[in-house]
């Protein structure tokens, strides 16, 4: 983000903006929510709104890539860190072919093992139960805010390289364009805050979803906006501009991520472990956390015949849904062993953003559809809070197709390459309705 935009204070207000935006969209799904406590969240409001198609479009475009990715990339990320403690980094066999015009770069390995390891312990923890699962949760969650929370505290308090000149700073880049830049920064910010929405996933297994959806969405959001602002402000305290745009990333392969440097400012060298500790930890919150609202989706999506009927099973002790927390962990794990999975999910942003206005869209839509419903919770500022979200995210879709051209098709295919399977679907329905028939 820094790199995009040159100065600090601009990254300041691209996380500010992204999670208004975020807030935005969470004050709306709250009345979703409260409207339809069903399993699915997004695909279940879509659905609900504009039919059967685009419900399993984004259904697909979650199971296919978006969530499983992101679970394949977080347990990689664990293992990763991992081997600052153990030795994870072997690569037993390894081969590159091409698929939707990128290089996929298979390998296996004792960091693929780790993760698949991560991937299936958290499933198995999800299979016994929602309760088990939003307590381990719960657990994860508290600790990682307590990290971040103390790794605040040091940069401000204790850094001895800190100053507040290094916010007059800048790095001057060839990339700023203006607003298009500052986009650009806005998309790194959202796939950060992404998994807002998530909680309305799970309404269905929720005591009173009607308040409690709300109140997890619009809540803990407004937490998480606070907790990312700070934490990044006080990098920026602790570290100069050039500090922060030579941490990792693709230009600079072999440097410290940013909150290593920033945590050795006032811990020393025993700062990147602290951090590599902090990082798995917070890794297994969000790995677990996707795994319990993602399987959702699939299931949901089983129930209203357009997936795998097994899919749509509970375990009859466990009222879990462990067929489609079984199959996510599988293909997740699949994913696991791509060395570069992280390039499909760089043009899934693109797609789900999509998907997002649509669901914010279906608020007005459902409004007229269902008037007889009355949710326990209206969106604050309707119509303008939807509508301020929809037009926001509509520009940074544009910005992106033009930023990003390629990225941006290449997540238009994506969503394409579902009709085939929505379509077997449809036909495997009606055979099985037409034999039932007779």
């Amino acid at each position: 983000m820094t790199q995009e935009v040159g100065r600090p204070i601009l990254v300041i207000c691209a996380w500010i903006a992204a999670g208004l935006l975020s807030l935005a969209g969470a004050l709306t799904y709250s009345e979703l929510g409260s409207m339809l406590p069903g399993a699915g969240g997004d695909y279940l409001y879509i659905r609900t709104a504009y039919g059967d198609l685009m419900g399993f479009l984004y259904g697909w475009t979650q199971i296919a890539v978006a969530q499983t990715g992101s679970i394949a990339i977080l347990g990689t990320t664990f293992a990763l860190f991992l081997s600052s403690f153990l030795p994870t980094t072997n690569i037993w066999y390894e081969h590159t072919f091409h698929l939707i015009g990128g290089e996929i770069r298979w390998s296996i390995g004792l960091q693929q093992v780790v993760a698949i390891v991560v991937i299936l312990c958290l499933s198995i923890v999800n299979c016994l139960g929602v309760a088990l699962g939003g307590r381990v949760q719960s657990a994860l969650t508290m600790a990682k805010i307590l990290c971040m929370i103390f790794i605040t505290l040091g940069m401000f308090l204790i850094s001895g390289s800190g100053e507040w000149e290094h916010f007059r700073s800048a790095y001057h880049t060839n990339k700023w364009q203006g607003m298009s830049a500052f986009g650009a920064a806005m998309v790194s910010a959202l796939w950060v805050y992404d998994g807002w929405n998530c909680g309305a996933m799970v309404a269905g297994e929720v005591k009173n979803p009607g308040r409690n959806i709300p109140r997890a969405l619009i809540l803990g959001l407004l937490v998480v906006i606070v907790i990312y602002v700070l934490i990044n402000l006080g990098y920026f305290y602790a570290l100069p501009a050039t500090e922060i745009i030579t941490s990792s990333s693709d230009a600079y392969p072999d440097a410290l991520p940013v909150a290593m440097k920033a945590t050795r400012s006032f811990l020393g060298p025993v700062g990147i472990e602290f951090v590599s500790l902090m990082v798995m930890l917070s890794v297994l919150g969000s790995l677990n956390g996707a795994i319990l609202a993602s399987a959702r989706i699939p299931f949901a999506m089983a129930r209203d015949k357009l997936f795998f009927s097994r899919i749509g099973k509970l375990s009859d002790e466990t009222r879990a849904p462990i067929w489609a927390i079984g199959l996510q962990a599988l293909w997740a794990s699949i994913l696991a062993i791509s060395g570069t999975f992280d390039q499909l999910t760089t043009f899934v942003v693109f797609a789900l953003w999509i998907f997002y206005v649509l669901a914010t869209g279906s608020v007005f839509v459902l409004r007229r559809k269902l008037p007889d419903t009355k949710p326990s919770y209206r969106t604050l500022g309707y119509p303008f809070t939807p509508l301020i979200f929809m037009l926001v995210a509509g520009w940074l879709l544009v910005n992106t197709l033009w930023t990003s051209p390629i990225e941006s098709i290449k997540g238009l295919v994506l969503i394409a390459m579902g009709l085939p399977m929505y379509l077997y679907f449809q036909w495997a329905h009606r055979d099985s309705h037409v034999t039932g028939n007779a």
